[in-house]
């Protein structure tokens, strides 16, 4: 897949689509009473909705008196699952962090989710150089803090007008940012590490993959 597949990438824009409404009812009453089921299902399928959606229809149309046609939606969803479930589809839900919930038929379901996976784990590769910064620029961000908070606790320590009991409890928060200053120090060339670490993987991983989409 060297190459950017747009069909495989509308559809899933339709899908995170769907998505999004997905709290409303599946059908109102109008859609319930000049229903084509074959083309409910192929809207479903194409979607990449669950095969548990036909519930929530038939839920729907209930209140209206209308029962699904089954076979018809099945027969539909099953052509829609088949232009769904490429595998340019299944690398760009995984590569964007998405769960996969649809089950696709059997003849192209080894290759939409070998794609998924080869998506997610390049997705959980890039979260981890994400989060291991991230963590390296946090520790930075809080010693450069503590050094002006002992700055300000010094002044206090060591002006004329302090009491003995602000002087006391500025001298043990003074020893207590020491203390925490010192396990930050000290963790930095470790998260310093895994950032080259996790650096290191992902630029494999994309090399071996012939680079990353």
């Amino acid at each position: 897949m060297r190459r950017t597949d747009w069909t495989g990438v509308k559809l899933l824009a339709a899908a995170l689509l769907m998505l999004a409404v997905s709290g409303c009812a599946s059908m109102n009453k109008a859609e319930c009473l000049n229903v084509d089921w074959r083309t409910v299902g192929y809207e479903d399928g194409v979607a990449g909705r669950s095969g548990e959606r036909i519930g929530e229809h038939r839920k729907a149309c209930a209140k209206h008196g209308v029962t699904p046609d089954f076979n018809a939606y099945q027969a539909g969803r099953e052509t829609g699952l088949r232009e769904y479930c490429q595998p340019e589809t299944g690398y760009q839900l995984g590569v964007n962090g998405y769960a996969l919930k649809t089950s696709c038929p059997a003849d192209v379901k080894e290759d939409f989710e070998s794609a998924y996976h080869a998506g997610f784990e390049l997705y959980a590769m890039r979260a981890r150089v994400v989060n291991a910064q991230n963590e390296l620029e946090s520790t930075h961000r809080e010693l450069a803090q503590i050094d002006q908070d002992l700055i300000a606790v010094s002044a206090i320590v060591v002006a004329r007008d302090t009491d003995n009991v602000a002087r006391a409890q500025a001298l043990l928060d003074a020893k207590n940012m020491a203390q925490r200053k010192g396990q930050l120090k000290a963790r930095i060339p470790e998260l310093e590490r895994i950032v080259v670490e996790s650096q290191r993987e992902l630029d494999n991983y994309v090399a071996s993959t012939g680079g990353a989409r």
